[in-house]
């Protein structure tokens, strides 16, 4: 085979530097956000953050949220949490569903007025569900997983009409219903009245049926609360006002001090994401501010990347960590949240694994209804031992929230609240350019949907009040 020309060979390299040149010059330059507001201690880095979130007995959040699945108790379970709000939650639930029945029946008088025949002939189902997030991968099918929506389809293949079957079959695929959800949860995440919606063709396809179904998949860890014929108009995401989101943060340090007793002084500063500066002044480390700073976790278990300071080599002085905050006031949390009530909230710094903005133009935004913090006391879930933990409960409602953006919002109030900055350093953080400036995703174990609204928001419903 004959060689290219060196003359072609030297015309193509010189057109491949004039491109990228050029695409150098029209790329976009975004500048990394740097945190220059006033802050009485230094932030946490993105494996600090980490390290204080996952460093806490979450295996008593997640046996809390089991025990409430199994009692099939919805919302109105949480009432062990906020024992002045039982007689509230449990007309809340009451009233949520003689509301739904009204609006169901009517549109559907309005369908059989109208003379609506095909499409609308079908019967369609709202199913309440509550499931354990511990013991599915999330609710979105996937392959080889054991989510909420393929045990949910698999137990609902019963009830496909003929017709679908039949189609189903010829394409060599399982006989699986088809579940719309009004919101899907990540692997871990529990939810208490999630709301979703199946559809056949069959007319002798009973609510009793569905729930027996349902309940035998998973007994204990998905439960079916309740099943009512809706109108087809009815959708589960886009008819919903409102999702009301709770995080439960476990205020006990006690594996924190384990990690800390266990790491000597001499070796803490070895650690790539203490942050450290050279003092060549000093002859020997400031023990006491080492003692205080929590041992790293690994480089694989973050992923957000740290910042710069913690990519600084270590020169020949004397390397001496910074000061950082070990703890937090939940107070500080709940002044930090409440700026942003009623306020639109961009998904372009609280949001992960999505586009700043889907199209050309501003970055999509969501209406924040309520947002709180309080401290309470966790129930104990061992028989043996008395009293429970001190937990932070953070209450959030908004018209609609995008992948990971609670527990974004909740990580990044107690980094901010732990560093003593200004009571609009939330509101301040969405003019930045790049969302490293947020902390990374909370713990998905201390998440749940409590439920999900279709009527207008009140706030008379919510857990934390004033």
């Amino acid at each position: 085979m004959l060689g290219r020309s060196p003359v072609l060979l030297e015309a193509a390299a010189a057109a491949k530097e004039v491109a990228r040149i050029a695409g150098m010059e029209s790329e976009k330059v975004y500048s990394h956000y740097n945190h220059t507001d006033s802050c009485h201690l230094l932030r946490w880095t993105a494996r600090e953050s980490y390290q204080f979130m996952y460093a806490r007995p979450w295996e008593k959040v997640v046996q809390f949220y089991s025990n409430l699945v199994s009692r099939s108790t919805g919302a109105s379970g949480l009432s062990d949490l906020f024992s002045t709000k039982k007689y509230e939650m449990t007309n809340v639930m009451e009233n949520a569903d003689s509301s739904n029945e009204k609006e169901v029946t009517g549109v559907a008088s309005k369908d059989k007025e109208k003379g609506r025949g095909g499409r609308w002939n079908r019967v369609t189902f709202k199913i309440a569900l509550s499931y354990h997030g511990g013991s599915f991968d999330g609710w979105q099918k996937q392959p080889g997983l054991n989510t909420v929506q393929g045990a949910v389809e698999k137990s609902l293949g019963q009830f496909v009409d003929e017709k679908k079957a039949k189609q189903l079959k010829e394409r060599s695929l399982p006989i699986e219903g088809c579940a719309v959800v009004a919101g899907r949860t990540d692997k871990g995440v529990t939810a208490l009245q999630q709301v979703c919606s199946f559809y056949t063709w069959r007319k002798d396809v009973t609510t009793g049926d569905i729930k027996e179904a349902i309940d035998e998949v998973v007994p204990r860890k998905l439960v079916v609360l309740a099943v009512s014929k809706v109108s087809r108009e009815f959708h589960p995401n886009f008819s919903a006002k409102w999702r009301r989101y709770l995080y439960i943060f476990p205020l006990e340090e006690e594996n924190l001090k384990e990690n800390s007793d266990s790491t000597t002084p001499q070796n803490r500063s070895s650690f790539p994401d203490c942050d450290v500066k050279e003092s060549p002044s000093s002859s020997q480390l400031d023990v006491q501010s080492m003692s205080d700073h929590p041992q790293a976790m690994p480089s694989d278990n973050s992923n957000e990347e740290s910042s710069s300071l913690d990519e600084q080599e270590q020169g020949d002085g004397i390397l001496i960590p910074t000061m950082k905050p070990q703890s937090f006031s939940v107070s500080k949390v709940d002044q930090l949240l409440r700026q942003l009530e009623g306020k639109m909230l961009s998904y372009k710094m609280f949001a992960r694994d999505t586009q700043a903005s889907r199209n050309m133009g501003p970055a999509t935004e969501c209406f924040m209804f309520h947002c709180r913090a309080e401290e309470t006391t966790l129930p104990s879930t061992d028989k043996e031992s008395e009293g429970g933990i001190k937990v932070m409960c953070v209450e959030l409602v908004a018209n609609r929230f995008l992948r990971k953006m609670v527990r974004v919002l909740v990580a990044t109030a107690i980094r901010e609240a732990a560093a003593g900055v200004e009571q609009d350093a939330l509101i301040t953080l969405m003019d930045a350019t790049c969302r490293r400036a947020t902390a990374p995703p909370a713990p998905p174990d201390g998440l749940c949907l409590v439920d999900v609204g279709y009527d207008e928001f009140k706030r008379e419903k919510c857990f934390i009040l004033d």
